[in-house]
């Protein structure tokens, strides 16, 4: 596939997944391929917004015979997002070919900020289904519980190895405050290992630098740029 390759595709299902965050079933192109954690630039099908563009990452799995994005929408932002949010089923989106660095190299720690938990639904799926998802373990940040997406799949793939973090909510059975210093040395007794993170830019820098300090290597760091 040539790097500006565009592919039309048919929105099958749209369902609300948790507060402001919807998950699209889309048809699959013929022949479009992907691997775990790769995002693919999507447009909508109406005039003048053609060449807006933003990159969503796929949440299925590679052999499934549709693709899954799952978007968080500000129904008050006018920009590609607040278009997204006024589709319907069985109208159109476009793709571009698959892209991106997060892809698995192993056992390790999974960080995730909100939709940044995205790339990692596709990767646990894989582990899943291939029953190599052990001696992995995920810190997953959010505002509330309602922003929690996808909880009871997490719980079902990994059990205890989930921990959920609320950052505006003290709610049982969560954890509560940032993922910060910390919060990483409370959780994590060797940081000789992988390490994959992905959320908003100032958490991904964070994370680097609190990461690093603590003794991870730089090539044991996945993330999304």
């Amino acid at each position: 596939m040539t790097k500006d390759k565009t592919y039309k595709t048919r929105i099958l299902k749209i369902e609300l997944i948790a507060l402001n965050v919807k998950r699209f079933i889309l048809e699959k192109p013929k022949g479009y391929s992907f691997k775990s954690g790769q995002a693919a630039e999507v447009s909508i099908e109406k005039s003048g917004w053609e060449n807006e563009k933003s990159p969503f990452t796929f949440a299925c799995l590679d052999n499934d015979a549709y693709l899954e994005i799952i978007i968080k929408i500000n129904p008050e932002h006018k920009g590609l997002t607040g278009q997204i949010n006024l589709l319907k089923e069985g109208d159109y989106l476009i793709i571009g070919d698959p892209w991106g660095k997060i892809q698995y190299k192993g056992p390790g720690i999974f960080i995730a900020g909100g939709t940044g938990v995205t790339p990692f639904l596709s990767i646990f799926r894989q582990l899943k289904a291939e029953n190599k998802i052990k001696g992995n373990t995920l810190l997953f940040s959010n505002k509330t519980e309602a922003d929690i997406i996808l909880k009871d799949e997490l719980i079902e793939m990994l059990g205890d190895k989930v921990h959920f973090v609320l950052t505006q909510e003290q709610k049982d059975p969560y954890d509560f405050g940032r993922i910060d210093e910390t919060y990483l040395k409370s959780k994590i007794h060797d940081f000789n290992q992988h390490f994959y993170f992905c959320g908003p830019r100032l958490m991904i820098e964070e994370m680097q630098k609190i990461l690093k300090s603590l003794g991870a290597k730089t090539d044991t760091l996945f993330f999304k740029e």
